[in-house]
């Protein structure tokens, strides 16, 4: 018999095999200061990229100004337990109104958090003789989702809607020979990787032919999209075909937690069925009246919003003119494609950050094919001018190194022992 240990030694993992050079730089970084477009990295002044802080939220005085007042009022404690048995309160009760009514739906449930509540969703609502149909790009939480699933599940292409359709023609035809259970699709709103929507309208139209239900992971659409901020449903026109909406505070609401909005009979049934929640402490008081004003100012303050889409176009704009690929991104998430190797990649982010003030994400092989590279920036309220003027002049200068081989001989230091 193996030692479970040893085996877990000797492979850390596609990511883990290079923590040991990668920990504290590439990753695990430690972001310093106020949150907003200008921190500190390793003592330096950055222009930051990498925060899903959409409406600048984060550290608006409004909002640090309840979040404190609720924790000097109630503490991190309140209230105790979870929420079936002794965690409840009128607070919570009023958020899931207020985010039913917003996202046009019957009734909503409060999560923990999004990675954990789009899984736990995924278990109360399907059973064994369920058959799954969803995006080939869909975000790792729905993934690990997938895996708790113990019936069949079939993966369509990245947003084809055909074929989307073939795969409900099979899991139809499965359900058939079954003779029970039915069809949950899968889908996201914004795919945070490339930033392209998902074809919501389309797959509901395929209600038409197919008995489906849907459910929509938002998590970057909710505050972001649509005339009122409601998400890719109202951007789409088509808010009344999504069964099940989802979405996590951690975007746009720059805070903790998740929801769920539904029919009123199958949101109780999952209140009463979701054992992540069942079983698992509420969200603690401040967390819930800060969320309530950040709901509220997402809601009435469409500058903010404004602001967001200002700043997320001229970067798009900034980029595309000065020839950069930024791929079918239809939202603010802007990624950057380039061509080289992990090496390259490496010595172009630490010039990046080092030279340039730039702070931003990477996404590299195994994640994606050799021989590319990603950079996904991501615009938010806080951002300026300067900060998109700065940033579209360094990714310039890095290209053209990056395009005349300079990064190639750069030596890649071992990050941890410069910490």
């Amino acid at each position: 018999m193996a030692d479970i240990f040893e085996r877990l030694i000797k492979n850390y993992g596609p990511i883990g095999q290079h923590r040991e050079r990668a920990h504290g730089y590439f990753a695990f970084p430690k972001l310093e200061g106020e949150i907003g477009s200008r921190m500190k990295f390793r003592g330096k002044d950055v222009v930051v990229w990498s925060l899903n802080n959409y409406l600048g939220l984060a550290n608006h005085p409004d909002i640090r100004k309840v979040d404190g007042e609720a924790s000097q009022t109630f503490g991190l404690a309140y209230p105790m337990g979870a929420r079936m048995m002794s965690g409840n309160s009128n607070y919570h009760e009023q958020l899931e109104k207020e985010l039913a009514e917003f996202e046009q739906k019957e009734d909503a449930i409060l999560m923990n958090f999004g990675y954990q509540g789009i899984m736990s969703a995924i278990d109360a609502v399907c059973g064994r003789h369920d058959v799954i149909v969803y995006d080939a790009e869909s975000h790792a939480c729905i993934i690990d989702g997938l895996r708790l699933h113990p019936g069949h599940r079939f993966v369509f292409k990245h947003n084809d809607v055909a074929d989307c359709a073939k795969q409900l023609e099979r899991a139809t035809a499965m359900i058939e020979k079954q003779g029970q259970g039915g069809i949950l699709v899968i889908t996201e709103g914004v795919f945070g990787m490339a930033g392209d929507q998902g074809k919501l309208k389309e797959i509901i139209d395929l209600k038409s032919t197919y008995e489906f239900r849907l459910l929509v992971d938002d998590a970057h659409g909710f505050g972001t999209l649509g005339k009122t901020g409601m998400g890719a449903g109202e951007a789409q026109d088509c808010q009344d075909g999504i069964d099940l909406y989802f979405s996590t505070f951690a975007k746009s609401m720059a805070s903790i937690g998740a929801f769920l909005a539904g029919p009123k009979v199958i949101i109780d049934y999952i209140r009463y069925n979701i054992r992540s929640q069942i079983f698992a402490k509420s969200l603690p008081m401040p967390i819930v009246l800060g969320n309530l004003k950040r709901l509220d100012m997402l809601r009435t303050m469409p500058e903010l919003r404004e602001k967001l889409w200002n700043n997320a176009l001229s970067l798009q704009k900034g980029l595309k003119e000065n020839g950069f690929d930024i791929g079918n991104t239809n939202t603010m998430v802007t990624p950057v494609y380039m061509k080289g190797g992990v090496e390259e990649a490496t010595a172009m982010v630490m010039d990046l950050r080092e030279n340039y003030g730039i702070f931003c994400s990477i996404v590299v092989y195994p994640v994606i094919p050799k021989g590319h590279i990603i950079y996904r920036l991501i615009p938010t309220a806080a951002h300026t001018a300067e900060d998109i003027k700065l940033t579209i002049k360094a990714f310039s200068e890095t290209k053209a190194k990056l395009d005349a081989g300079d990064y190639k001989v750069e030596a890649i230091p071992d990050m941890a022992e410069a910490n």
